[in-house]
């Protein structure tokens, strides 16, 4: 997707919005990673959103909106699909490390092939379904965007997750069923709207953690 200079404006403007300083360069790279998506999607069917602006809404500035959300130094992004929310986020926080995780080795190809595209040396993509993985230590935060009800996502990132681990689930409307649903081994630790500027349907975080 080709960025004019009016593009990368309108994203560093609502990039501040959610809270996050967006550089031009990096608006820059979200572009031509939006690009790559868009050339790799016609021959590989990696995402059904393919509209340029929907693309930069549900892509791009929904992956943003939990940039304040994060903590720590080594992010998971469980069910990262093509890449989301992990590389934007990872565009944003250079300091942090990112590891992405999906069972669909296509889209852990293209993730592979960003990274390298976007020049990007903290991101480390990797083919496999969470719950079977095993990490040397836990990550300080787990990302997830609609990837499971609750109660089946937190079984699959507990082998991801120590004491002090951080799960950030994100949801549209407010899960109130899957909520109550939860057992004694997790707790919530804080929620929040989201408002995703350009996105009329209800978003929301909610972070929890191990009891």
């Amino acid at each position: 997707m080709d960025a004019a200079a009016g593009d990368v404006g309108q994203l560093v403007r609502d990039a501040a919005s959610l809270g996050v300083a967006l550089e031009e360069e990096d608006a820059r790279r979200l572009f031509a990673l939006l690009a790559e998506l868009a050339r790799w999607n016609r021959s590989y069917n990696l995402t059904a959103i393919t509209a340029p602006a929907a693309m930069i809404t549900r892509h791009l500035l929904d992956s943003l909106a939990v940039h304040q959300d994060l903590a720590g130094e080594r992010v998971a992004d469980v069910g990262t699909g093509a890449g989301f929310p992990g590389l934007p986020l990872a565009v944003v926080n250079p300091q942090r490390q990112f590891t992405l995780i999906d069972s669909a080795a296509k889209k852990i190809r293209f993730v592979d092939h960003a990274v390298h595209t976007l020049g990007l040396s903290n991101v480390t993509a990797v083919h496999a379904r969470a719950g079977n993985l095993a990490p040397p230590l836990p990550f300080d935060t787990v990302v997830a965007r609609a990837v499971a009800p609750l109660p089946q996502l937190l079984t699959q990132v507990r082998p991801l997750c120590g004491p002090d681990s951080q799960v950030l689930a994100m949801k549209g409307k407010w899960p109130a069923d899957e909520l109550a649903a939860l057992g004694p081994a997790w707790r919530v630790l804080r929620s929040r709207e989201l408002k995703v500027p350009g996105l009329n349907e209800a978003r929301c975080v909610i972070v929890l953690a191990r009891a």
